[in-house]
């Protein structure tokens, strides 16, 4: 299980960081896409494993399935490229500019939705045997999940908002370490152990990530939420969006780059006299 030391893996990330900013328009919207279908169904599966067995840890052990699956097959998510993009601009790699990460960031975010919502589209339909039926007990489950993390938050006004931004900030802390884990060993195996140690903190604590809701909360639309469109984008995705990219480049890219690669001068031991 070959293990690389923090310089090592750092630098992989700034460089992961300038080859997603160069990447064709193409590749990043087909990576994103597949991205934010496959973590989309991997929240399906820990639904209803959770339905299944009553017991919500087991769903969280079983969800990083998912994050594992899209990373080892290079797919792109937007918590990810929140983290490592930033880096290369900031180690001044060259033709890297804020427009070229800020581009990233908008095809990613286009292509994780459209992967989320054609899988909540194609799981109403399973739920609901084509919307011919009431929803099952998952389906119903997933209206209520968006029900309670909308609503939920806007009841309590501005000290709501300010959990969702934390809750976004802690959810980013530990799926960024995740992609972090991903570059720390050369096998399958201890990629695989290091990714799934952080998401699963992240789903079990219930934080909020901005991909994963954007397939809960258009399909708990369409299988029956009391919530609107506007109680989704105001009351969870545009403070998950931001408190992901705050708490995934402060708590993991910037430390991590301060104190393996921009490392500050070490101490000088003085002699006793």
């Amino acid at each position: 299980m070959a293990y690389l030391v923090p310089s090592e893996f750092v630098t992989k990330m700034v460089d992961a960081g300038e080859s997603k900013i160069f990447m064709s328009t193409r590749d990043t919207i087909i990576r994103a896409f597949m991205a934010g279908a496959i973590l989309a169904l991997a929240a399906v599966f820990a639904v209803t494993v959770t339905v299944q067995t009553g017991y919500p840890i087991i769903g969280a052990i079983l969800f990083p399935v998912g994050f594992c699956m899209l990373y080892l097959l290079g797919f792109d998510l937007l918590t990810g490229v929140f983290v490592l993009t930033p880096l290369a601009l900031l180690d001044k790699r060259p033709g890297v500019t804020v427009g070229g990460v800020l581009r990233n960031w908008g095809l990613v975010f286009v292509g994780n939705f459209m992967g989320a919502i054609v899988v909540a589209i194609m799981m109403s339909i399973v739920f609901t045997f084509g919307f011919s039926t009431p929803p099952d007990k998952v389906g119903q489950v997933i209206g209520h999940i968006g029900e309670g993390r909308t609503l939920g938050y806007a009841q309590y006004g501005a000290a709501g908002m300010l959990t969702l931004f934390i809750r976004g900030m802690l959810c980013n802390w530990m799926v960024s370490t995740g992609v972090v884990g991903a570059m720390i060993s050369t096998t399958v195996s201890g990629k695989v152990i290091a990714m799934w140690m952080p998401v699963m903190v992240f789903f079990a604590m219930t934080f909020e990530h901005s991909i994963v809701n954007m397939f809960l909360f258009p399909a708990g639309l369409m299988l029956g939420g009391k919530f609107t469109i506007m109680d989704y984008i105001i009351w969870n995705e545009i403070p998950t969006v931001l408190g992901n990219l705050i708490g995934g480049l402060t708590f993991t890219g910037l430390t991590l780059y301060a104190t393996h690669i921009k490392t500050a001068p070490k101490r000088v031991a003085s002699l006793a006299r």
